[in-house]
């Protein structure tokens, strides 16, 4: 098949969509958008831009992501049979409409939900197929479900012994942070040892108790840092219940993970062997947890959430 992936992949985890198809021998081509950069060309544009965010819900960095995708793919020598979309929502609506003229069949894919980002809701109808992550999302606009994915299945990153953290996380700087203080507290008192990293470009870096940093961390740093850690911490935003990339990554590498997500005990690989769930607002910790080792997950169900299996439900799926 001839398939044309668009993204914002701002942490490289959709380069592993493009990888896998090509794998599997289809013609695939990546236009990822996050390296397209926008410059306002007066101090005017930025005063206008602001206009039409907070009045036309429009943005010039979306009208420009759009035409420099349209551009990319004109370049295409064939129509394609698939373009798949992810984060569509960063595109203007008549750009996402245009997107049909260069393929036989238009796929849009969300791992963020219409409350967190409500420009979802503009661009759905401008697709022949959606996806989302948000189950609340699939029902109230009628959209297909898939979760996010397992990218990495390399499990001898979790076969060390002396694990120089117990528990990981890395996030960006939001509305979760008191949260992660009030975690960082528990395992504190504990004696449970974590290392937090924060992405906040505002911020001057640290690296006392929760690290802060400035500048995206590649994923192989992350993938390093989750190698020398025994436990995953997951934290859901307020409003959400699809589940993140810090999930499935515990899923591929075979770890264990905490999470504030109760939505978890929803899915078919849900073992609270492996997976603990606490209050955000009183996490508590048991010392236990850390103990019995990770019970492996049945192959049958696993494989549904493998790369492969989520390209054959979203992409190849009839």
């Amino acid at each position: 098949m001839r398939i044309t992936l668009v993204s914002f992949d701002n942490w490289g985890l959709n380069k592993h969509i493009e990888l896998t198809l090509k794998k599997q021998g289809h013609n695939v081509r990546h236009i990822d958008f996050n390296t397209f950069k926008y410059k306002y060309p007066s101090v005017l544009h930025k005063v206008y831009n602001f206009v039409l965010k907070n009045f036309f819900k429009m943005n010039l960095k979306n009208l420009y992501y759009g035409q420099e995708v349209i551009k990319q793919l004109k370049k295409n020598e064939e129509i394609q049979d698939v373009i798949l979309t992810i984060k569509g929502d960063f595109i203007d609506p008549k750009s996402i409409l245009e997107l049909k003229k260069y393929t036989k069949k238009s796929i849009g894919f969300f791992n963020d939900n219409t409350y967190r980002c409500p420009k979802i809701a503009r661009v759905i109808p401008f697709f022949d197929e959606v996806f989302s992550f948000e189950k609340e999302d699939c029902k109230n606009y009628n959209l297909n479900f898939a979760s996010n994915w397992i990218y990495n299945c390399d499990t001898s990153l979790n076969k060390e012994t002396n694990f120089e953290y117990d528990v990981f996380n890395i996030s960006s700087i939001d509305k979760r942070l008191p949260i992660l203080e009030r975690i960082a507290k528990e395992l504190e008192t504990k004696k449970i040892k974590y290392k937090f990293i924060v992405f906040d470009k505002k911020h001057k870096p640290t690296n006392d108790g929760i690290t802060y940093i400035n500048k995206h961390l590649p994923l192989s740093k992350v993938n390093q840092y989750i190698s020398r850690s025994k436990v995953l911490l997951d934290i859901n935003r307020n409003g959400q219940i699809g589940l993140t990339f810090r999930v499935f990554e515990s899923l591929g590498l075979e770890k264990k993970l905490i999470t504030t997500n109760a939505d978890i005990s929803n899915y078919d690989f849900y073992n609270p062997n492996n997976i603990l769930i606490i209050d955000d607002k009183k996490p508590e910790i048991p010392v236990d947890f850390f103990k019995n080792e990770y019970e492996k997950i049945p192959e049958a169900i696993l494989n549904k959430y493998t790369l492969e299996g989520w390209i054959e439900n979203v992409i190849l799926k009839k």
